[in-house]
């Protein structure tokens, strides 16, 4: 099921409320999570299209993470009432799903974040920003080179992740770039404020990860509630391309955790 609420559409599989809910990366969109929702078929899940992205309109506004929370926090109150979802996200969709998790815990019972950016300390100014060289030579490319450029630079990633990534490449609204950006607040300040349960996900620095064991272990002291960090290997800081697998076995084993911890709040 397809839906719009306000400048943001949507994707919901099954009836009545969603159990999970996914934010995408920069210049992903909701499609790209299909894979992973395919993986879960007993599950009712939303994803969602970030402003800029996919099919999603943008506001003339500068871009913020605190918009994103607010945008993800506007579908889950349109949606189906439940008792709160269980919110992924990747990379820019992981640091909107701490912020969302921080500032609404009557909205999600429980986060996965996979390799969120670590943010940055200081008062987050404005600042003006340009579309990066590769974005914009990937969407100088059609489609079926698009696709190929994805085999060729992340051969291990499943053919079932590749034209949903090419598609939304070309779905980035060139005028995010005409706006300006601020930065996030540190990851580990906003996971003391998060109380509900939390997945870490990262992989390998080495990689491209932009999680280190180190700053995990931060993470874990810093965490105001259940907090627990899995470490994927051979993987970078696109975690369940590059090792499907073992995040889904992460995602999975967690998902009944954060039901129980759930039920027993209540």
């Amino acid at each position: 099921m397809r839906g719009r609420t306000g400048h943001l559409v949507w994707y919901r599989t099954g009836e009545g409320a969603a159990e999970v809910a996914f934010l995408h990366g920069f210049s992903d969109s909701a499609q790209c999570w299909d894979p992973v929702i395919r993986a879960l078929p007993d599950v009712r899940t939303l994803a969602i299209d970030a402003r800029g992205h996919g099919e999603s309109g943008l506001p003339e506004e500068p871009i913020r993470y605190t918009a994103h929370r607010d945008d993800a926090a506007l579908v889950l109150s349109d949606q189906p009432p439940n008792d709160g979802v269980v919110v992924v996200g990747h990379s820019m969709g992981a640091m909107a799903a701490a912020y969302l998790a921080a500032a609404r815990p009557d909205l999600v019972r429980a986060v996965v974040l996979e390799d969120p950016p670590p943010g940055a300390p200081g008062n987050h100014p404005d600042e003006p920003w340009s579309e990066p060289d590769w974005l914009a030579g990937l969407r100088a490319l059609d489609l079926p080179d698009r696709i190929a450029r994805g085999r060729a630079n992340d051969p291990g990633w499943p053919d079932d992740e590749l034209e949903p990534w090419a598609v939304s490449k070309g779905q980035v609204n060139p005028r995010l770039f005409d706006l300006t950006f601020q930065d996030a607040a540190p990851l580990t300040d906003l996971l003391a404020e998060i109380t509900c349960p939390v997945l870490l996900i990262h992989g390998d620095p080495e990689r491209g990860g932009l999680i280190s064991p180190e700053y995990a272990a931060q993470c874990a002291r810093a965490a105001a509630g259940e907090f627990h960090a899995a470490h994927i290997p051979n993987a970078g800081h696109s975690v369940r391309r590059d090792n499907r697998p073992q995040y889904l076995a992460a995602l999975t084993s967690f998902l009944p955790r954060s039901s129980e911890c759930a039920s027993s709040d209540q």
